[in-house]
């Protein structure tokens, strides 16, 4: 049977991402999503007319469910993730797990205290340009510099809780792009050792950081220099790597967000790149991009006992390279995280 899963929140995260891949997995049933919103709870019946639509998180675990998958704005993702593993369901929640990494702690700790599985979705782990480097980092030879970049033109603030101020909120680009720029950081080049940040608000009425500077410099020596901005209305690289041999080089956003949010096919998807080793630059075949690879992973762990596909314990270090970035932009200083 397959496992029966609850969806909580249809705003971008919920529609775009998590109710098509849930619906596309083989081992996955779609049984149902939290919303109070007439248009999204249309949306839903539209889309997925066996799943149910409920307005309160209170009905949704009144109901026999599997696995719980928190969509939900930030502020609400360690209360939310806590009472899934309360009632001993496996869990997702979005990134970034917490809005700091005592929080953090606290969710791990519970899962481990309940022996329920927990996971965070880390979707650009699976992105065509980020699968594509992975394969031919070893064509680079010694790789010193890492540079990584989601640009966008958004010059108008949304009014949406991601431009939010209340700290509680945990908004902004650090905690929204960032969380993936130092994740997929993390996850080619290891542990940080220090790290400095430039946070600035750029747009008239902004009230969280909407440009982001990260430097990082791993325990294995690379550095990393990660950018996020609302403000770029034409883009860099979207990835950049420098090795002893050679240099790779990725333009352009995996197009898997936008398939999803259209309703196209998203499962093969490609970015083109090119690999320049001495003077000798060639095109390479791009890596198609594998959102689905996400909750494939996890109905094996929660089946057949398989690894999750994102430790949450790779969650947390994350969050304590963003903490440290905050000091750092706080304070003008190297932080060591």
């Amino acid at each position: 049977m397959p496992l029966r899963t609850g969806l909580l929140g249809y705003g971008i995260a919920g529609r775009v991402f998590h109710a098509p891949l849930i619906a596309a997995t083989p081992g996955l049933d779609l049984a149902a999503v939290v919303t109070t919103d007439q248009t999204r709870r249309t949306d839903v019946l539209t889309r997925y007319p066996a799943t149910a639509v409920v307005p309160t998180v209170e009905e949704l675990f009144a109901l026999e469910l599997d696995l719980i998958v928190v969509a939900t704005p930030n502020r609400t993702h360690v209360p939310l993730a806590l009472a899934a593993i309360e009632a001993g369901l496996p869990v997702v929640v979005d990134k970034p797990l917490a809005g700091s990494v005592a929080d953090a702690r606290r969710v791990l700790k519970a899962a481990e205290y309940r022996d329920v599985p927990l996971t965070v979705f880390q979707n650009r782990r699976w992105d065509s340009d980020f699968l594509t480097l992975r394969s031919v980092l070893p064509s680079l030879g010694e790789v010193t510099r890492f540079e990584s970049r989601f640009e966008r033109w958004v010059p108008e603030v949304w009014d949406n809780w991601r431009e939010f101020g209340a700290p509680d909120e945990a908004g902004g680009l650090l905690y929204d792009l960032g969380a993936h720029l130092v994740d997929q950081a993390l996850q080619l080049f290891g542990p940080v050792r220090s790290v400095y940040c430039e946070l600035d608000r750029r747009r008239p009425g902004v009230e969280v950081d909407d440009d982001v500077f990260v430097a990082l410099t791993h325990a294995s020596g690379v550095r990393s220099h990660l950018w996020a901005s609302a403000v770029a209305a034409q883009p860099g690289p979207r990835l950049r790597a420098l090795g002893s041999r050679g240099t790779f080089v990725s333009e352009g956003l995996d197009g898997q967000e936008d398939a999803l949010a259209a309703g196209r096919p998203f499962d093969d998807l490609s970015t083109s790149a090119t690999l320049t080793l001495g003077t000798s630059t060639a095109s390479v075949p791009g890596v198609p991009g594998a959102y689905l690879e996400f909750y494939r992973l996890l109905v094996a762990a929660l089946t057949e006992g398989g690894p999750l596909p994102v430790d949450p314990e790779s969650a947390v270090a994350a969050l304590e390279v963003i903490e440290a970035a905050f000091t750092s932009a706080r304070t003008g200083q190297v932080v060591t995280p």
